[in-house]
């Protein structure tokens, strides 16, 4: 295939399958294990299993604490919630938060469509959230990434809690959504990743600079509020200054870290500065490990 003759999304989406395909060895016919919905056979509960899963009338038979397996669907429905808020307009190394999260959602919808599954997405570009309707297999990949990239911005910050609550409400059957945002939002989103999570498997991708986490020594600063245009500039040859800056920008992961963990999703972190690809690879394969010895 001559590449030339491709456009951009094109060449990105043949980009990750060749990677991916590489790095993936063996058969992922789905994003990840999911929970299923036909029941399946009884076995004994292993630390880290899901307690909502527990078989309480076998429980009570055999006075041992048993757990009830599922048989997975044959036919996934995943979403992408998808935050492109002007917070995201912000890179300092090879390309902005933006292109990384457009990147990933190429990548997660690539692996989401594999077996004919149907892939929706609800997306918010600052202002509100819009809902692009689920469409089966690779074909439906293509055609959400492109949905994606062609929305027009909005003219405010966006709100990851609504963008959260409405991809709740466009979700009719069990299935799997993935969330892909920088998570700087005051507002409440972690209680809206938990409703989202009582139905769903939840993966929530961060995505983060390396200069959000730790500044580096390159003298005076003017930064620019992308969702304000708020104006300020730093000092970061004050070696104080950048300790403080560091401090507070691990606090703020933390944070992040925490409202994931709370409502039981899984966490991928993603950095402009590093091969994306590989990091996603290396999650789905240690995920697939771990959920092979439950």
């Amino acid at each position: 295939m001559n590449t030339a003759d491709l456009g951009p999304l094109d060449r990105l989406q043949l980009h990750i399958a060749r990677r991916l395909d590489g790095l993936l060895h063996g058969d992922y016919l789905g994003l990840l294990p999911g929970p299923g919905t036909e029941a399946g056979e009884a076995r004994e509960y292993r630390p880290g299993d899901d307690v909502r899963r527990m078989d309480w009338p076998v429980t009570a038979r055999t006075t041992v604490p048993h757990v009830r397996t599922t048989v997975a669907d044959r036919e996934l429905e995943a979403w992408l919630a998808v935050d492109l808020s002007p917070s995201l307009d912000f890179g300092t190394v090879d390309m902005l938060k933006r292109d990384l999260a457009i990147n990933a959602v190429a990548a997660f919808s690539y692996l989401a469509g594999r077996g004919g599954n149907r892939i929706g997405a609800v997306v918010t570009e600052g202002g509100p959230a819009r809902a692009i309707p689920p469409r089966p297999g690779r074909g439906g990949a293509r055609s959400l990434l492109r949905a994606v990239t062609q929305l027009p911005k909005g003219d405010g910050p966006g709100s990851l809690a609504e963008l959260l609550d409405k991809t709740r409400r466009h979700t009719r059957r069990r299935g799997l959504a993935v969330v892909v945002s920088d998570f700087i939002d005051e507002g409440d989103w972690a209680r809206e990743l938990r409703r989202l999570s009582v139905r769903q498997q939840v993966m929530c991708v961060e995505i983060v600079d390396p200069a959000e986490l730790r500044l580096p020594d390159v003298g005076v600063l003017d930064l620019i509020d992308p969702e304000t245009g708020s104006h300020v500039e730093v000092q970061t040859g004050n070696a104080r200054f950048r300790a403080r800056y560091e401090a507070a920008a691990a606090e703020q992961r933390e944070r992040i870290a925490t409202g994931i963990r709370g409502a039981g999703a899984t966490h991928l972190r993603l950095s402009t500065g590093r091969d994306w690809l590989r990091d996603i690879a290396t999650f789905i394969a240690e995920r697939r490990h771990l959920a092979a010895y439950r």
